[in-house]
């Protein structure tokens, strides 16, 4: 009967292993921290999202022949337009009303002409869009993966 080897040793198993855990250690980094990415990309969604609301108020308000202020109706939602510009009030009857998400989903907090979002109940994260009724203007450079995490 002759002695032939077969399969593999010990030592060969365990640098196996050792090596797949060095690959997975390396690896699993870029796939964990995917909650930051998905946040970023819902804020910039909503940045867009205020921008096209903004737009369409004052569109209508435009079309209207408004020159004050006044509501404006967008699918049997009434929204407040502003006085000289015509682009929705930085408020819940105004640029939250034109948005029509979910407030569960976001955090929305108007202070004089300026409304600022967060995701989800969060009220203090860095990752935010911000939207100013004097010029309609949408910031989103604080959505970004960095702040989002």
């Amino acid at each position: 009967m002759s002695k032939h080897q077969r399969g593999f040793t010990l030592i060969e198993l365990i640098v196996v292993i050792v090596i797949l855990g060095i690959l997975a250690a390396t690896a699993l980094p870029r796939f964990v921290n995917l909650q930051g990415d998905a946040r970023a990309a819902s804020m910039m969604g909503v940045a867009g999202s205020l921008r096209a609301a903004a737009d369409l108020v004052r569109g209508k308000w435009l079309a209207a022949g408004s020159t004050g202020a006044g509501n404006v109706n967008i699918d049997a939602t009434t929204v407040v337009a502003g006085s000289a510009t015509g682009y929705p009030t930085a408020a819940t009857a105004g640029i939250e009303a034109a948005l029509n998400v979910s407030s569960s989903g976001y955090n929305f907090a108007h202070a004089g002409v300026t409304t600022t979002v967060r995701p989800g109940s969060n009220t203090t994260t860095a990752c935010l869009v911000t939207y100013n009724e004097t010029t309609g203007a949408v910031v989103d450079t604080a959505a970004i993966v960095a702040n989002c995490n």
